[in-house]
C-alpha cells in the first residue's frame, strides 16, 4: 500500500524544520547506503544538533497523527536521515536495507520539504506490480510506502530538493496485513461515524483486533 498523507507538518513546523536545514552540516549521502546502492546515490544529508531536533519533531508529528498509527502500526523508527538534491543529483534504482540502526526496515517514507515549484526533476519514482508511479508532493506531505518496493529519485534539473526521509519498524510484519487492517480500521470508522456503535460495528471491530492479535510481533 502507498499512502498520500496530506499536511503532516504544519506551517510552523515547516518553518522550524527549514531553519533547521539552515544550520545543516551536509556530507556525502553514500556514506549511509549499502555497496550497491552507493554506486548510484547522489545526494547530501544533514547533521547536527538543530537537524537532530527536527527529526524528533517530525518523529512526534507522525506519532501523533492517527492516519500514519493506522497504516503503519509502528514500534518505532528504525532511522530518519534529512536529504538534500542540488541541481544534477538523483537515486538510482534501489531497495532499502532490511535493517536500520540495528532495527528491522519495514515501511519507508519520505516527507517532502520543498514546494513543487521550488525544483524541476526530482520526481519519487515507486515500482510496485501495477508499474512505475511518479510522486512529486506539497512542502508538508508525506509518501509512506512498504520498504520492499524498488524505488528512485529522478535527477533533479534545477533548483534544489530537500526532504525527510525514514524506515519505520511495524509492529504488524507483513505489509498484506497491515493493508488489511487499515481498510477494516476504515470501515469502522465509517460506520460508527454515520450509524454509531451497531452489530455491524461490533462484528468488524471483532474481526479488525483479533487479527490485529494474531498478526502483532
Amino acid at each position: 500500500m502507498i499512502l498520500h498523507l496530506s499536511q503532516v507538518l504544519t506551517s510552523a513546523d515547516l518553518m522550524a524544520v527549514l531553519d533547521a536545514v539552515g544550520n545543516a552540516r551536509f556530507t556525502d549521502g553514500r556514506a549511509t547506503a549499502g555497496r550497491a546502492a552507493a554506486a548510484v546515490k547522489q545526494n547530501e544529508q544533514g547533521t547536527g544538533p538543530a537537524v537532530d531536533g527536527a527529526l524528533a519533531l517530525v518523529e512526534r508529528r507522525l506519532m501523533a497523527n492517527d492516519l500514519f498509527r493506522d497504516a503503519a502500526r509502528p514500534s518505532g523508527f528504525a532511522r530518519l536521515l534529512l536529504s538534500r538534491y542540488a541541481t544534477g543529483m538523483h537515486y538510482g534504482s534501489h531497495v532499502d536495507a532490511p535493517l536500520m540502526a540495528g532495527r528491522r526496515a519495514d515501511i519507508s517514507f519520505t516527507l517532502f520539504l520543498s514546494a513543487p515549484d521550488d525544483y524541476r526533476g526530482g520526481e519519487l519514482v515507486i515500482e510496485d506490480t501495477s508499474g512505475e508511479r511518479a510522486w512529486k508532493l506539497e512542502a508538508g506531505d508525506m509518501l509512506l510506502y512498504p520498504s520492499t518496493y524498488l524505488h528512485r529519485v529522478n535527477t533533479v534539473k534545477e533548483g534544489e530538493r530537500l526532504a525527510i526521509v525514514g524506515w519505520v519498524t511495524s509492529n504488524v510484519r507483513s505489509a498484506q496485513h497491515r493493508e488489511l487492517l487499515f481498510e477494516l480500521g476504515a470501515a469502522m470508522h465509517e460506520e460508527f461515524g454515520s450509524r454509531g456503535k451497531t452489530t455491524l460495528y461490533d462484528r468488524l471491530s471483532w474481526i479488525h483486533n483479533n487479527l490485529l492479535r494474531e498478526w502483532m510481533v
